[in-house]
């Protein structure tokens, strides 16, 4: 069982790992967090119910222009990465650098195609059966929102884009959420569990715009996620199974939306 990473150098104080995690988080996935929080206080205090109102993703920008909106699309998933980056550049030059380059470190490498993906498919079938069940418990509760998954302008272009989307975002949530977060509160000297926990409630809160069921959700797949990266020690699986749940919801939502009416 690989541990939580363990500190390279324990003389380096954990403010600088502490304040770089801030730092990452500040301009990633927590700020993510603290806008999904604003917006979850701004739908609870509209007058229309929680479970009547829609949260739209992967949406048209210029869907009169097809060309300009591929362009947002792409140019938004590509920085929508930066982080992903800066994280690689920080495992691998500051507090406490890596002694291997750090996609080994995390896991995000062609070593072991075949067993990523088995084992991503796995989690996929486990995490996203249970949490379509849980989020049409939460609607029927009026507990979350109706999840528009994919609202792109029909377009040659739309079905690889929304895979793109959804490759993005598993790449961007398990690397810094699991993989960085992870490793750094490791070194910073965090017991496990609450460095678990710590992953899980981030990952929740910056869905939680959705609602609580999408909340809740993200945070069982958070320990989940978090437990297999202890595990094995790679993000490799975790990207490869947030990607087919992603890709199953986005592009499955487009072809479906008009002839299933729970949709």
């Amino acid at each position: 069982m690989a541990p939580v990473r363990s500190p390279d150098d324990p003389g380096v104080p954990r403010r600088v790992v502490h304040a770089e995690i801030l730092v990452v988080l500040g301009l990633s996935l927590g700020a993510s967090a603290v806008w999904s929080l604003l917006r979850i206080v701004e739908r609870l205090t509209r007058p229309t119910p929680l479970a009547q109102q829609t949260s739209s993703l992967n949406t048209s920008v210029t869907p009169e222009r097809p060309w300009l909106d591929l362009a947002y699309q792409l140019v938004g998933i590509g920085l929508a990465l930066v982080p992903v980056a800066l994280v690689g550049y920080l495992l691998a030059h500051v507090a406490r650098p890596a002694a291997q380059p750090p996609w080994r470190l995390l896991g995000l490498d062609l070593r072991r195609p075949g067993s990523d993906l088995g084992r991503g498919a796995g989690l996929a079938a486990a995490i996203g059966l249970p949490g379509l069940a849980l989020y049409l418990a939460a609607r029927t509760l009026g507990l979350n929102t109706q999840v528009a998954a994919a609202n792109l302008a029909a377009a040659w272009w739309t079905v690889p884009v929304l895979v793109l989307s959804a490759v993005q975002n598993a790449v961007l949530e398990e690397v810094v959420v699991v993989g960085y977060l992870l490793t750094r509160l490791g070194q910073a000297g965090w017991r496990w569990r609450y460095a678990v926990a710590a992953s899980a409630l981030v990952r929740g809160a910056y869905h939680l715009y959705q609602g609580f069921g999408g909340f809740v959700g993200n945070v069982v797949m958070g320990v989940v996620f978090a437990l297999v990266w202890r595990r094995t020690g790679r993000v490799g699986p975790l990207v490869a199974a947030h990607a087919l749940i992603d890709v199953v919801a986005f592009v499955g939502y487009a072809v479906l939306v008009d002839r299933v009416d729970w949709l």
